[in-house]
């Protein structure tokens, strides 16, 4: 091994961290850091600064100020810059980047030049053995499905023993039902070996199935981090809210210690600090339930079939909407007058035209 591949922390920290493109702000100002063995996602629209965040971390790029530590050592700054191939970090591409040429086994086996041709077997049929792959070594990559090479691009990165592993959108060229099948697989692998995963993904359910904390990027800026659970139930801003899942927002007034909206009164939350006295509550479908009720308050106005779900789309007496999913089992037609139960715990109030949450 080679450089900071040998032992040590697998920790990822970024002070500060700045990429300028010209006139554009790929990324400003980035401070975060990621603990050792954690799966941790790098979630936002395209353009946002994921990849260039990716490839700053892994020396593919140079920041223009800031730093960037792995384990205790600084391996970018305004002074230092520590190489690529020194960092101990793996690196999966979302087109696999195999070697054509080259069988199966000499792909995993391209990143161990320096070992011992006898620990190189034993490596390889190693990982072949980890992703599955076991008796196809002989194999070239256009002999391969979709998910296999992605399977041999796993293993051609975790084969020198990186301590952390970028993955960028590895998954997003392959169908449903295989992309679930392989984020599942890729997870357990990283688990039972503790490395450091970071992957920068657009799929909300990518990185929420995956990662044991989110952080969410818009326009080179860190809009929140946290679990999936507090970045879904929790959004620090109306773009976040927007983002992750659909929300509906509504209008509202704070009087004594209540958000009034409508039909609705909401205790406030405690910890919700608000400047103004006009809100935007925001509401999630899968928190909003109804029962058909001819002298109910709302209409739905349509439905949608999505399988598993219906989304109904409900129009209040203000002429706002909602909406809120049922069991598809659950088949309501539009025109039905409904009275609806919003679950008061998940509405999330913002100070009306601001970005952040109270």
């Amino acid at each position: 091994m080679t450089g900071m591949q040998a032992g040590g922390s697998a920790r990822v920290e970024l002070h500060q961290v700045s990429r300028f493109f010209g006139e554009v702000k790929a990324v400003c100002d980035l401070t975060f850091s990621i603990d050792e063995g954690e799966f941790f996602s790098l979630l936002g629209p395209s353009g946002c600064g994921k990849t260039t965040t990716l490839r700053l971390i892994a020396g593919l790029d140079r920041p223009d100020r800031g730093t960037v530590t792995i384990g205790e050592q600084v391996v970018a700054n305004s002074r230092v810059w520590v190489a690529p191939e020194k960092r101990g970090i793996g690196i999966v591409f979302q087109d696999y980047a195999l070697f054509p040429h080259m069988t199966v086994y000499q792909n995993i086996a391209f990143g161990l030049k320096g070992y011992p041709r006898t620990e190189i077997g034993k490596r390889v049929a190693e990982m072949l053995t980890v992703v599955g792959l076991a008796g196809l070594g002989e194999r070239y990559p256009h002999e391969l499905s979709g998910g296999q090479c992605q399977r041999v691009a796993l293993a051609r990165s975790l084969a020198p023993s990186p301590r952390v592993i970028l993955l960028d959108e590895p998954f997003s060229n392959l169908d449903a039902d295989l992309r679930e099948e392989l984020r599942i697989e890729t997870r357990r692998i990283l688990k039972e070996r503790g490395t450091t995963a970071i992957l920068v993904t657009h799929d909300q359910e990518e990185a929420f199935s995956l990662s044991d904390r989110v952080g969410v990027l818009n326009q080179g800026k860190l809009e929140q981090v946290g679990t999936p659970a507090e970045v879904y139930h929790r959004p620090s801003s109306r773009f976040v809210a927007d983002f992750v899942g659909k929300a509906d927002f509504v209008s509202g007034v704070i009087e004594e210690g209540k958000v009034l909206s409508g039909i609705w009164v909401f205790p406030l939350n405690r910890e919700q600090t608000i400047a103004g006295r006009d809100v935007d509550l925001m509401i999630r479908p899968d928190d909003v339930d109804f029962v058909v009720d001819a002298g109910g308050h709302a209409t739905i106005t349509d439905a949608r079939f999505l399988g598993a779900s219906i989304m109904y789309k409900l129009q209040l007496p203000d002429g706002s909407v909602i909406h809120s999913v049922k069991p598809s089992t659950d088949v309501i037609p539009p025109g039905t007058r409904v009275q609806i139960k919003v679950d008061a715990a998940h509405v999330v109030v913002f100070q009306k035209d601001a970005g952040r949450a109270s």
